[in-house]
């Protein structure tokens, strides 16, 4: 719950400037364009955040990052409270987004260490889904706030609630059990961390210890990421995150003003794009089960495919509100649960000694996807319409599809390897 509400405040974080900019506006009596800068600044800072993260985790523990990232942001949006212009409040949004990016792998990390192996899949996705929670809670949050309290209020609400929550992860949550036993952490301490799981079992003299294989191939989490057996997943999930959340924030930031362009109202637009996340939703849920039962790249790589059809579809229903809408919730099943299922995946990929260092850099290289996305997509509509607006972007999501394979094919070539060296040294 604690990981699940952190995830909901990072994207509270995250979102609350778009909230606050068209009061900006009319306050600081700007144009709108000088604000664009200062809405990327915190998704830029995500991607420095999750790339500084990975160093971090090999230097310190994963809690100890979570823990600090969350101060730092809250601290940040605090300092939001104090920007007087859009260069200060980029500033301010661009160290927040720090915070944010470093925060999330560690939490990732948490949750998939202590799920048990059989739901794995289904409680990750489950914690992503905090995003939703938070970019509600925001939009509420800022309409009762902000009309009487005015816009500083909201950042104020962002300032003190991560920090209310890394108390708590400092006080009550272990650190990941895999990784107090890589680091050779007193028998006692990983003992009270079990009893709190099994408090029916008796750990006293009980020696923790990795098997033979798990030891021989310890090293640091940002080397391990690209040693020969994982290097070709590594670059794939790469692959994937990058193209998954660039043609996430291409649909979400343009798909309101096409719907609208199509002849919808804005209710109907932003109901629309409602949907898209209500279909992300029961995504993430649905393909968290399958991975906890079927082959997860498998699984993943069918949920992109079911998403890149099914956005082609969008540009191709956009005077059918019926398919439409169907097209949109299926859309949003299949990216934003692919999408939501990304950190399971990882977390599930890469051995205890790389896990949060590689959780962290797939989400620092995809970060820069989702600053591109909405670039990409103001030029796409100057130049072609709306249908090859959505094909584009189907095409792009078509592309984890691939990358996926790739991986899946790369980690059945390093099992088949190890199959046949444990055959020979068996003979």
């Amino acid at each position: 719950m604690v990981c699940f509400l952190t995830i909901a405040i990072d994207t509270y974080d995250a979102f609350a400037v778009g909230f606050v900019v068209p009061v900006l506006i009319q306050e600081w009596h700007l144009d709108k364009a000088v604000f664009g800068p200062v809405m990327s600044a915190s998704i830029f800072g995500m991607a420095i955040g999750a790339l500084l993260a990975g160093p971090l985790f090999d230097r310190t523990t994963p809690k100890t990052v979570m823990v600090a990232s969350m101060v730092m942001f809250g601290l940040c949006s605090l300092g939001s409270t104090f920007a007087g212009t859009p260069l200060s409040l980029g500033i301010w949004r661009f160290l927040t987004g720090i915070g944010i990016g470093a925060a999330v792998p560690g939490a990732t990390t948490l949750v998939y260490e202590y799920a048990p192996a059989r739901r794995s899949g289904l409680l990750v996705n489950t914690m992503a889904c905090g995003g939703m929670l938070g970019a509600a809670a925001c939009g509420m949050t800022a309409g009762m706030l902000i009309p009487a309290y005015g816009w500083k209020s909201l950042f104020m609400v962002g300032a003190v609630i991560p920090i209310m929550l890394a108390a708590v992860v400092h006080f009550t949550m272990p650190e990941p059990l895999r990784f107090m036993v890589m680091r050779q952490w007193p028998a006692d301490r990983i003992a009270a961390v079990l009893r709190r799981i099994a408090p029916a079992h008796d750990f006293e003299g009980v020696r923790f210890a990795f098997s033979e294989e798990q030891a021989k191939s310890a090293g640091t989490g940002m080397a391990v990421m690209l040693t020969k057996p994982l290097c070709t997943g590594t670059l794939a999930l790469w692959v994937t995150y990058f193209a998954g959340t660039f043609a996430y924030y291409l649909l979400m930031g343009w798909m309101p003003t096409l719907i609208q362009e199509s002849g919808a109202t804005l209710r109907q637009a932003t109901l629309a794009t409602s949907l898209l996340a209500l279909g992300g939703i029961i995504g993430a849920f649905c393909v968290g089960w399958l991975m906890d039962r079927f082959e997860r790249n498998s699984v993943v790589a069918l949920a992109f495919a079911v998403g890149g059809v099914s956005v082609w579809l969008i540009g191709q229903q956009a005077h059918n509100p019926v398919w439409l809408t169907a097209s949109i919730i299926v859309a949003g099943m299949g990216l934003n649960g692919a999408m939501f299922s990304m950190g399971a995946l990882a977390a599930a990929f890469y051995p205890t000694h790389g896990r949060s260092s590689g959780i962290a850099w797939m989400y620092g290289i995809g970060r820069i996807g989702g600053i591109l996305g909405p670039i990409t997509g103001g030029i796409l509509l100057r130049t072609n319409g709306a249908e090859a607006f959505f094909a584009v972007v189907a095409t792009t999501i078509l592309i984890p599809t691939l990358a996926l394979w790739a991986k899946r094919w790369a980690q059945s070539g390093v099992r088949e390897q190890q199959t046949l060296q444990d055959d020979v040294k068996a003979g």
